[in-house]
């Protein structure tokens, strides 16, 4: 026991000798972080957080975001990139606000965090203090799964304890604790922590229905969701397209990739739209979604919601997915453990013919300028193969879906709440989980401004890994709704006057601006093999 934990525990004499009673609730708390693998915490500090980290212990390591909302963003990165729920604490009601962006991507990602914010002392709380949250616990709602402000000091490591093996539970999400600032250095009694299986299996008759239908089916067709890959499921899947030799389509606006993009049986990737997702799966007799709503829609569409003659099947890992889907037969399972059982069946399923994938798009030939197809075309030829990338360039996505495909699990994260400011914060926390890999992120110039002062944490934490600013010169996206809409162009979408590269540099980010064809290649392969964090800022055209 080192010295600075003695501090804080009262010791009785006992048949073993001096044995701790009961302990401060700040070390309770630390004693279950460290049982739980959460010893990087993410946060930007605040007056009422302080007392947390009194005695901060040399094991654990305090990683700081100049922003709540970047705060969040690395946590999620790292969360999704370690597969375990990450910590992140937040300054009272003002930083849960500036979080509030990325906790709702986080709890569309469906990405374990357990956030936790400042509260004022509990003796003064009812006279309204400076700086404290009045209903703290409905502050996040709905966006998090569970959220609590203990009713007693010496219930916060029971409410932590809770908040993670909530957070875990598939539909994986965010989950919150409110803690005011005089807890923790009240006694309390230690928690043990508890095994708590996070596996749910299907029912087995329901997933016999699935089974058979699609057997029999003549022409089936999977829809890949990002629970696919969050699930653990890549390579499954995959054996049950070639088993069934059914095409494979992304589903949309996917935050996670869950069939390799250059496969044969690849399709490519379903719209927002009712009525083109419609046409797109028309002549299929079966569709089968796995790990993905049925369906994620960015308009208002009318007419069915799949083609007719069609009949829908749909596995997830969220009964309230499985609750609202407008059509089908819906199976609630983790995703791995149903593509097992799937996979063991011993009936060989209907003889088909191979169907044909999507075809390669035309290669982009070098002008003077720099498209953004062959941005992406370049970036795929040069790119480590290991490599990640973390997107969020949204009017570059066609663009980087055709170009830049991605073949291997976990090769790609973005943003799932179709909320900006996720990517590049979100770039760093899969960078500090991955130091062995490079981390590419892939983010528009538009969106790289709501969390700009990722590059600074990038830069002190000294990770290897590389931004790549798309800069069109505005928020480009927003042009594919003005015929919707009967307008010609929109207000307030010219980006003119802002340096990239001046920005990254000022926070301790090397940085380079390229706008000729012929110098592309070499400005990235140098990037992506800068020891430290580099931005390359592309103007294209």
């Amino acid at each position: 026991m080192s010295n600075k934990q003695s501090i804080e525990e009262t010791q009785v004499a006992g048949p073993y000798g001096q044995q701790p009673l009961t302990v401060s609730v700040r070390e309770a708390v630390m004693q279950l972080l460290r049982a739980f693998r959460m010893t990087t915490i993410f946060g930007n500090p605040g007056s009422t957080e302080l007392p947390m980290f009194r005695h901060f212990q040399d094991d654990f390591r305090y990683v700081l975001g100049l922003q709540e909302s970047v705060v969040v963003g690395m946590a999620d990165g790292y969360a999704q990139a370690t597969r375990n729920a990450a910590l992140v604490n937040l300054h009272s009601a003002a930083g849960v606000g500036h979080a509030m962006g990325n906790i709702f991507t986080a709890y569309r990602n469906r990405t374990p965090l357990v956030i936790t914010a400042g509260q004022q002392a509990r003796s003064i709380l009812p006279y309204e203090p400076f700086l404290y949250s009045m209903q703290a616990a409905e502050l996040p709602k709905p966006y998090v799964k569970w959220s609590c402000e203990p009713a007693r000091a010496q219930d916060v490591p029971a409410a932590i304890a809770r908040a993670y093996y909530a957070a875990m539970q598939p539909p994986c999400g965010p989950t919150f604790v409110s803690i005011p600032v005089d807890d923790w250095d009240v006694q309390t009694e230690p928690i043990a922590p508890r095994t708590v299986s996070t596996a749910v299996r299907a029912d087995p008759a329901a997933l016999e229905t699935v089974a058979t239908a699609l057997d029999r089916s003549q022409r089936p067709v999977l829809i890949a969701g990002a629970a696919v890959d969050r699930g653990g499921a890549w390579g499954h899947i995959v054996r049950l397209a070639e088993r069934h030799n059914a095409l494979v389509w992304t589903a949309p606006l996917s935050g996670r990739c869950g069939f390799p993009e250059s496969h044969p049986l690849f399709a490519g990737f379903l719209p927002a739209h009712r009525d083109k997702i419609v046409e797109q799966l028309r002549g299929h007799d079966l569709i089968l979604s796995l790990g993905a709503p049925v369906f994620t829609y960015h308009t208002e569409g009318c007419g069915p919601h799949i083609p007719q003659g069609s009949s829908l099947f749909l596995i997830t890992d969220d009964p309230d997915v499985a609750a609202w889907a407008p059509v089908g037969t819906a199976v609630v399972s983790s995703l791995r453990p149903a593509l097992e059982d799937l996979l063991q069946r011993r009936a060989p399923p209907a003889s088909r013919a191979m169907p044909r994938g999507r075809l390669a798009p035309p290669r982009a030939e070098p002008g003077d300028s720099i498209t953004v197809p062959y941005l992406m075309q370049t970036l795929a030829e040069i790119r480590p193969e290991d490599s990640i990338v973390v997107e969020e360039a949204p009017s570059s996505r066609g663009d980087m879906q055709s170009y830049l495909p991605i073949n291997r699990s976990e090769g790609f994260f973005t943003c799932s709440s179709g909320g900006l400011g996720y990517a590049m914060p979100a770039a760093v926390g899969v960078a500090l989980a991955k130091p062995e890999q490079r981390i590419i992120g892939l983010i528009g110039d538009g969106s790289s401004m709501y969390a700009i002062q990722s590059l600074y944490s990038a830069a002190q934490l000294k990770l290897a890994m590389t931004f790549v600013i798309v800069n069109n010169g505005r928020y480009a996206a927003l042009q594919e709704f003005m015929p919707m809409f009967n307008m010609e162009r929109p207000v307030g979408t010219d980006l003119p006057g802002i340096d990239y590269t001046a920005l990254a540099i000022g926070q301790g980010c090397a940085a380079v601006r390229v706008d000729r064809a012929q110098a592309l290649k070499d400005v990235l392969r140098r990037a992506l093999q800068s020891p430290g964090p580099s931005l390359v800022e592309v103007v294209v055209a």
